[in-house]
């Protein structure tokens, strides 16, 4: 090669760079996401993370340290708020030494130079929530102080800060109009709720929330549907001079009220937790979960604020993937929580940047499938006196929110419903042929039975995950004609 090759070579490697860290720019997105793992075949975390990356998703919040997705966070500039399970707060509380052997091998084990850019521990999740029965008030402060001691002592407290993802039933408005300036901690919980804060406050550390309007509209059947959104409401409240003409606004300024009647009207408030689910329930549907999150994405971006607090929000949408072996003890809307199918396909376009663009999510590249093949009922079978209990099994054992009222497999009839249960139990028991027999009630077909809104789906293959032939020829060619794309050039 001629010393002119090589000069072009490197102008185009240069240009290359260039162009990546343009593009790469042009998507960085101030709005985090929450990534949990309770699913029956969780994707490889490494593509996960790469996803994040071609959607410029810089802010993540994992629900405990694990080691796979840590691992595949290094090297990367996505900050992560990483936390401590409920189930440790006890221990965390007592053992101070229990609480520095966490914060050394989940935190400053990944700290070191080109690791992983921890920002936040949240110690717990929602800890204070009132279904608990009181579980974890005396503990959460305690656990707090000395996850706080350990990082402290790692000399890391200056870069990593603690907090308590609370949920936002820890407040309350104490005016029968629900007007937020009346808004204060609820009187059970308000000694230790303002302990906390003036521990977080005192160290640099926010306050953070969980807000969801979904669940103001699926638990009042009265409850104006327009306020739950961001696209204005014929009836807003009224609030002095305040005017809200949403929900997640009204909630956050009682929080902003209730921490200003504590003597701390300027600690920082992020919002660990919000979005809207796309099934199991009526109103959990893709078009609402689109309306709210692009709408939500645009408020919070804009810098407007709040009536009672101007500024940029920090916020975090949950959830990114959908979780098909989450409790559904709330509602069966819990699996169906993600921007992403299982499989990281995206439900739907999402413009992240605020910029009211229609932009399409870039899914999870290179996932792997079961072989395309069903568990359905068998046409032939006669007796059907073990059918219910047969569905009831799959179910229990599976996911079938999707066949619950107002959701998306809503409308299929018995025979439907029992194709699915069986279904459902055969994909995430790996296509095993034995089951898809019960008691020869069931039959494995190679067509399709999805109808209309309702997929019947093949899950994800682990087998064949890791076999990436030629894989660093594609993600170059990819880069590539992205890059002359991004140019102009094709």
């Amino acid at each position: 090669m001629g010393l002119q090759q090589h000069v072009y070579l490197i102008q185009i490697m240069v240009l290359f760079v260039l162009c990546v860290r343009m593009s790469m720019a042009s998507r960085v997105t101030g709005i985090g996401v929450n990534w949990g793992t309770m699913t029956t075949q969780l994707l490889p975390p490494e593509k996960v993370v790469h996803m994040l990356r071609q959607n410029g998703i810089r802010k993540l919040k994992l629900f405990e340290a694990d080691e796979r997705i840590m691992a595949a966070l290094i090297g990367t500039d996505i900050e992560v708020m990483l936390a401590v399970p409920n189930y440790m707060l006890h221990l965390m509380s007592e053992d101070p030494a229990a609480a520095a052997s966490w914060v050394d091998a989940n935190v400053t084990s990944w700290l070191y130079t080109g690791g992983v850019n921890i920002k936040y521990v949240a110690v717990g999740n929602e800890p204070f929530l009132q279904t608990y029965n009181g579980s974890y008030l005396q503990v959460t402060l305690p656990a707090l102080r000395n996850i706080h001691q350990a990082l402290d002592r790692d000399k890391v407290s200056s870069k990593v800060k603690v907090t308590v993802p609370f949920n936002a039933d820890v407040y309350y408005s104490a005016d029968p109009n629900q007007v937020p300036s009346a808004g204060d901690f609820r009187p059970e919980v308000r000694d230790l709720a303002i302990e906390i804060v003036q521990f977080l406050h005192s160290n640099d550390a926010p306050f953070t929330v969980n807000i969801y309007p979904f669940l103001s509209l699926y638990s009042d059947e009265n409850f104006p549907v327009d306020f739950a959104f961001f696209d204005g409401t014929k009836n807003p409240i009224k609030d002095g001079g305040l005017v809200y003409n949403n929900v997640f606004d009204a909630n956050f300024d009682t929080l902003v009220w209730a921490l200003d009647k504590s003597g701390y009207p300027d600690m920082k408030i992020i919002v660990g937790e919000v979005g809207w689910p796309t099934d199991g329930d009526k109103n959990a549907n893709i078009p609402n979960a689109k309306r709210f999150n692009q709408g939500l994405i645009q408020h919070v971006l804009s810098g407007k604020g709040t009536p009672a607090r101007k500024g940029k929000i920090d916020v975090y949408l949950f959830s990114l993937i959908d979780e098909n072996a989450k409790s559904i003890a709330p509602g069966s809307f819990e699996r169906h929580w993600g921007l992403f199918e299982y499989d990281g396909k995206p439900k739907y376009e999402l413009d992240l940047s605020g910029l009211k663009e229609e932009k399409g999510l870039v899914p999870v590249e290179g996932v792997k499938y079961m072989y395309r093949r069903w568990c359905v009922l068998n046409p032939d079978a006669i007796d059907f006196d073990d059918l219910p209990e047969s569905i009831n099994y799959a179910c229990s054992l599976s996911d079938c929110t999707s066949l619950g009222y107002g959701s998306s497999c809503n409308h299929l009839s018995v025979e439907g419903n029992a194709s699915y249960a069986f279904n459902m139990y055969y994909q995430v028991n790996d296509q095993k042929d034995w089951n898809c027999d019960f008691s020869g009630l069931a039959v494995i077909t190679d067509k399709d039975p999805s109808d209309g809104d309702c997929e019947f789906p093949i899950m994800i293959s682990h087998g064949h995950s890791l076999a990436q032939h030629g894989r660093l020829l594609d993600v170059l060619l990819r880069i590539a004609g992205g890059c002359l794309v991004f140019l102009g050039v094709m």
